[in-house]
């Protein structure tokens, strides 16, 4: 499906700005930020040099390609008792929004969550803007200061659910669709494998040995039922520091009770020598290894699929998948590849 992108103007968001902020301060401005790729998210600047967060939830914001017609049960992408559906919307986002607080994990303050398409013609919420640099920038400069920020998030890990899933349906007394974690890994990975073998030859020529590798790893993995509370995509662009130098959460829909390897699988993939700061103790090795292949080839078929639409740094994104393919591969012994 086409979707037409909107500019949007100091004048769409100026109703939003006032009810978020009161009439105390005239809206000078409105720019949009790098990154977000399901939700526009904006930066409004006033006249007396404060600034706020403005998030969008509108399929003009969103650059996933959005002709999903469902699975042979009627499953669709924005199915919330998927764990891997659309980490997107404003009720995931004030769900998380609550859990975190309820925990004293600090996310941007909330100055206006609105349904009402009263002040803008989707679902759009005002939110702090936090002084400072995300954890990607600070730690390029100073990882050194970085140990008691990374050690705050640990809290997450010790928090534990019910059951498996995205915090806005745990927390309205769902349940997720599927037998375990390790099943819906398992489900999702066979997806992305024949998703990008269909996209790459050399994913195609290898993927009867990638599947086997996949399911070997899986049939290593002995059941559990704890899950602890995982952001879902904790890269350090996902961690911003405030003056304090205590760690701030965005991007937080997908929040969810889940095994706690395949937020440490993502965590290893992207922090690299970093990954060293977080707490790592009593984690399921086998778990890992299998979460740490399907977070690879999820990370080949995704970035992959959203370049089937117009995402801006497209050189970026290929760049995310060429890397993660060639990680895929080094799973395999070296004959086989």
């Amino acid at each position: 499906m086409d979707v037409t992108r909107k500019v949007v103007t100091r004048d769409h968001l100026e109703g939003a700005a006032r009810a978020a902020l009161g009439d105390g301060r005239r809206l000078a401005g409105v720019a949009r930020l790098r990154g977000g790729s399901k939700k526009g998210v904006y930066r409004l600047t006033f006249d007396d040099d404060f600034t706020a967060i403005v998030y969008i939830w509108d399929d003009a914001e969103n650059f996933w390609p959005t002709t999903d017609p469902g699975d042979a049960d009627g499953h669709t992408a924005d199915d919330h008792t998927d764990p891997f559906s659309h980490a997107s919307g404003i009720d995931l986002f004030q769900a998380a929004n609550r859990r975190l607080d309820a925990l004293g994990i600090r996310t941007p303050r909330i100055l206006l969550a609105d349904r009402s398409r009263s002040h803008y013609p989707a679902d759009i919420a005002v939110v702090e803007d936090v002084p400072g640099e995300n954890l990607e920038a600070l730690l390029r400069r100073e990882p050194q200061r970085m140990e008691a920020t990374l050690a705050a998030l640990g809290v997450m890990r010790r928090h534990t659910g019910p059951g498996f899933g995205k915090v806005a349906l745990i927390d309205g007394g769902g349940v997720s669709r599927g037998r375990s974690c390790e099943q819906g890994v398992l489900d999702r990975a066979l997806d992305d494998l024949a998703e990008a073998a269909s996209r790459d030859s050399r994913i195609g020529r290898v993927r009867r040995r990638l599947e086997e590798e996949v399911r070997g790893l899986a049939a290593a993995v002995r059941p559990r039922s704890e899950y602890g509370l995982i952001h879902g995509e904790l890269g350090p662009d996902h961690v911003l520091v405030d003056r304090l130098g205590q760690p701030v959460l965005i991007d937080i829909e997908g929040l969810m009770f889940f095994d706690v390897e395949w937020e440490h699988a993502f965590l290893r993939i992207r922090f690299r020598e970093h990954y060293r700061w977080f707490d790592s103790r009593g984690l399921d090795e086998q778990r890992l290894a299998f979460y740490t292949l399907a977070m690879r080839l999820s990370l080949v078929a995704g970035p992959l699929r959203l370049l089937d639409g117009d995402f801006p740094d497209r050189d970026a994104m290929m760049g995310i998948a060429e890397h993660n393919l060639q990680q895929a591969l080094a799973f395999l012994p070296s004959g086989d590849c």
